[in-house]
């Protein structure tokens, strides 16, 4: 969801002002997806990386995430749809505050299979494969697993997303042609759609563009 920032900038407000825009589409495309029967949404909403941005901006995207996880965790259409929400990524380095309002959504959740919501917050995919080598690396040590054992399954099943399948399709707003450090093993035979519309400008016709480009492409994953 890229391009919050430049957005608010374009319209002379403040790039938190972005943010909290950007807030507002995510709940639309979650509408998208429902309407045409999309299961599993994943969105990368804040890496190991953002942590470096200015404070203020941190602090104010750390306010939405406690908000947010709540208020969705309340939602009546949240429980309507019967939407699990999850969220992955090194949840640990995150304020208390926000850990609470994940926990909190997670639990009142925990029993929906109809629809997936997943928020990658403090994820970085480099960091998620080092610490899948780390869990097989002891495993190994203490005797849980054997090295001729450990293939792709085994490694996909101590990532983050564990319990889901590779995304058939990545969405990048904003213009940029790179899918900077999200899902990188996952991603491997996902199809890529990038537009240039900034994430809080992105319309339905759009994401509705995103999904005919898809439907046109013949996968063949390498075969």
């Amino acid at each position: 969801m890229d391009g919050n920032r430049r957005f608010a900038r374009q319209l002379g407000l403040e790039k938190e002002s972005g943010h909290t825009k950007g807030k507002e589409k995510l709940e639309d495309m979650l509408n998208w997806c429902i309407e045409v029967g999309i299961k599993i949404l994943t969105v990368y909403a804040f890496s190991t990386e953002n942590f470096k941005r200015d404070s203020k901006e941190v602090q104010h995207l750390m306010d939405l995430f406690n908000t947010e996880f709540k208020r969705a965790a309340d939602d009546d259409r949240i429980h309507e749809n019967e939407i699990r929400i999850n969220a992955i990524g090194n949840i640990q380095q995150l304020p208390r505050e926000e850990k609470e309002s994940i926990k909190y959504a997670e639990k009142k959740t925990k029993d929906y299979n109809n629809y997936f919501f997943n928020v990658a917050v403090g994820y970085g995919g480099r960091e998620e494969i080092i610490q899948g080598i780390q869990k097989i690396a002891k495993d190994v040590k203490e005797g849980k697993l054997s090295v001729a054992d450990i293939d792709e399954k085994v490694f996909a099943d101590r990532l983050y997303t564990s319990n889901f399948p590779d995304p058939d399709l990545i969405l990048r707003t904003s213009g940029e042609e790179r899918i900077s450090n999200f899902l990188l093993w996952q991603s491997a035979y996902s199809e890529l759609y990038f537009t240039d519309v900034y994430w809080p400008g992105f319309r339905k016709i759009d994401f509705l563009r995103a999904i005919r480009s898809y439907q046109n492409r013949h996968r063949r994953k390498g075969q």
